[in-house]
């Protein structure tokens, strides 16, 4: 399993995605404002691995405070928080990881622990979160493999894989699960312009994992889907609404109205903590407007004439009409998606897994 993220002693250690697939580079953060900036400059991405890096960040953070008081403590812990929260609006894992560290120093407060001890207890529950995504994962793939085609020739897009979350991935769990239940899996891989995660990273997962792998452009998915050479999608998620509506890279619109134009299945794979009830529909979630460069240049090399106005949003939002099944680590939600999204969280804050 590829090492994305992980605690070492005092630093959050991490790859840095912007090298791949050149140099697999890791860099270690000292410091919450390091892990905030790591997680800003997109060192690491993806709505689960960003929920984790917070959760670490937060832990490591109050780990080096040299605040002997209770009150004092508090003010940096909520401060740190504040940080981590101004990284990346729309991945909703990052706020869901925020809160809970927040739950844990709550029950330290009320339990009367002193500063160490409420340290020890955010390691823990940053170190748990850590693990329980791994473990979602693995979950979101055994389910997910039960929908993919015996003889899957599977596209996706942008890169939903153990890069994005603490390990083994969502949507490339998913196609890992269906390689471990015995299906032959051949997957067309999306490059995702302009950041191109399926280019440099999706590639790069499989290639590693010995599945088939060939990437394409983001205008050539239609054509390979005219042709019948696509039979199944999956991508993954940043933000789902109650309604079942899905923001994920820029890009994945598209490809889902492709999809329901060629009679193609559209599966989105997320954890539940990717479901966010208090939004109720996709024209609610706050979609990120990132640097202008990232469209303009390649490296230090300009691509797009200066005066050129660059519209870049880093995702858009997927109908839930086009969505076939999510698939979560409490089994695949289907429509209608008030309910079943609706019933899953509830099931799930009833019997923690």
């Amino acid at each position: 399993m590829l090492p994305t993220i992980a605690r070492e002693h005092d630093e959050v250690v991490m790859i840095d995605q912007r090298k791949l697939p050149a140099q697999e580079v890791y860099v270690r953060c000292r410091t919450a404002a390091e892990v905030a900036r790591a997680i800003k400059t997109m060192v690491i991405r993806g709505a689960p691995a960003i929920g984790v890096a917070a959760a670490l960040g937060i832990a490591l953070g109050m780990r080096r405070s040299t605040a002997t008081g209770t009150q004092k403590f508090a003010t940096e812990f909520f401060k740190t928080c504040e940080l981590m929260a101004g990284t990346r609006p729309t991945a909703v894992n990052l706020f869901w990881a925020i809160d809970r560290m927040k739950r844990s120093f709550a029950a330290a407060a009320a339990a009367g622990e002193s500063v160490e001890q409420i340290k020890d207890r955010l390691d823990r529950e940053a170190g748990l979160i850590h693990d329980e995504d791994v473990a979602n994962c693995r979950a979101m793939g055994a389910f997910g493999a039960e929908v993919v085609p015996s003889d899957a020739r599977i596209l996706t897009h942008c890169n939903a894989g153990a890069l994005a979350t603490a390990g083994y991935g969502t949507a490339l769990g998913v196609i890992r699960g269906a390689v471990d239940a015995g299906k032959q899996v051949a997957v067309f891989a999306d490059e995702t312009r302009p950041f191109l995660q399926g280019a440099r990273l999706t590639a790069w997962e499989l290639v590693r994992d010995g599945i088939q792998t060939t990437v394409i452009t983001d205008g050539m998915s239609g054509a390979l889907m005219r042709q019948g050479r696509v039979n199944f999608v999956v991508v993954g998620a940043d933000r789902i609404a109650a309604n079942g509506d899905t923001a994920n890279k820029i890009g994945t619109y598209s490809v889902a109205v492709l999809a329901r134009e060629h009679q193609i299945p559209f599966y989105v794979a997320a954890p539940l903590s990717t479901i966010d009830l208090a939004t109720p529909d996709g024209s609610r979630i706050p979609i990120e407007e990132r640097n202008s460069r990232e469209v303009t240049h390649v490296g230090s090399a300009r691509l797009a004439p200066e005066g050129a106005q660059v519209w870049n949003p880093a995702f858009d939002v997927t109908p839930h009409p086009l969505i076939a099944g999510i698939i979560t680590e409490r089994g695949i939600m289907r429509p209608p998606y008030t309910e079943s999204l609706r019933d899953v969280i509830e099931r799930a804050a009833a019997q923690p897994a």
